[in-house]
């Protein structure tokens, strides 16, 4: 009982951290370029996580490992952050925000399809009415669309939910840090030239907000987030805690509009309690 706990524990300061990213990038592609951004967030992350896989000698996985850590890191360090980046190219970040709430359903097929895990019925239909609600106040909120972004927006969060399943899998024997280091040391030979070739030549227009936009998604969003989250997932089951990202949209229009000023309607507080309920509901028939 402790552990599930302290799994939706971990799970909520994940989600949270999490759900400042999108704040953080918008402020940082004012400056960088989205590619740029990307890529160099998972390059500063990567030094970070390879310090302290250094400095704590933690032993290298093991080669049955090397496949699920791949699609960790495809999934969460190159996919997700790239076909986003490519996506807000087509749509506005108010209507990407409609697809963060398939993301929950989408860690829990690949659990039970990656991690043999079998949540009763009611589970899924407490899934399906949470996403749904999440969904239908962002299409109120924004109807402006594009095929062409929906699409790799889509194709985002299918990858997001498989590395997220993937490395819930694994933390149950690495570690929750150490999977994400892992992951991100693993991507370091794609990440690290494309970070070197969309190098800007001058920083002299890159504002204050832009560097901390920068700082936060290389440390926090990066790095931080994926310990507590995947810890969280391998305590209390990942299709269970997953749930919780059922939360993020609404943590992240709260802190757009205290960091951002933006506009907070009743209506995001209605859906934002019937999502908690359906979060709620989930736990109760998660195994």
């Amino acid at each position: 009982m402790a552990k599930t706990a302290g799994g939706w524990i971990n799970g909520l300061i994940g989600v949270a951290i999490f759900a400042g990213s999108l704040p953080a990038t918008r402020v940082a592609v004012a400056d960088f370029d989205p590619t740029f951004l990307t890529c160099a967030r998972a390059t500063i992350a990567t030094v970070l996580g390879l310090t302290f896989l250094l400095v704590l000698r933690q032993p290298r996985p093991e080669a049955a490992d090397l496949p699920s850590l791949a699609l960790s890191a495809l999934g969460c360090v190159i996919g997700f952050p790239l076909l986003t980046a490519f996506a807000l190219q087509h749509i506005t970040s108010a209507h990407s925000i409609v697809f963060l709430g398939l993301l929950p359903l989408c860690t829990a097929a690949f659990a039970v399809i990656r991690g043999g895990e079998r949540p009763r019925p009611p589970f899924w239909l407490f899934s399906i009415v949470g996403a749904a609600c999440v969904v239908g106040y962002a299409l109120m909120g924004n109807g402006e669309g594009s095929l062409k972004g929906d699409l790799l927006m889509l194709a985002a969060v299918v990858v997001c939910g498989l590395g997220y399943a993937e490395g819930a899998r694994l933390s149950r024997t690495l570690g929750g840090w150490q999977v994400i280091s892992w992951a991100l040391v693993l991507s370091l030979p794609i990440m690290l030239p494309i970070t070197l070739l969309t190098f800007p030549a001058s920083f002299v227009h890159v504002g204050t907000s832009a560097w901390i936009g920068l700082a936060y998604v290389s440390l926090f969003s990066m790095l931080l987030g994926f310990v507590f989250w995947y810890r969280g997932l391998a305590q209390g089951g990942i299709a269970a805690v997953g749930q919780l990202q059922l939360l993020q949209p609404f943590m992240g229009f709260a802190l757009a509009a205290l960091l951002l000023h933006e506009k907070v309607s009743w209506m995001m507080l209605v859906v934002t309690v019937a999502a908690v309920v359906c979060v709620a509901g989930a736990k109760q028939y998660a195994r």
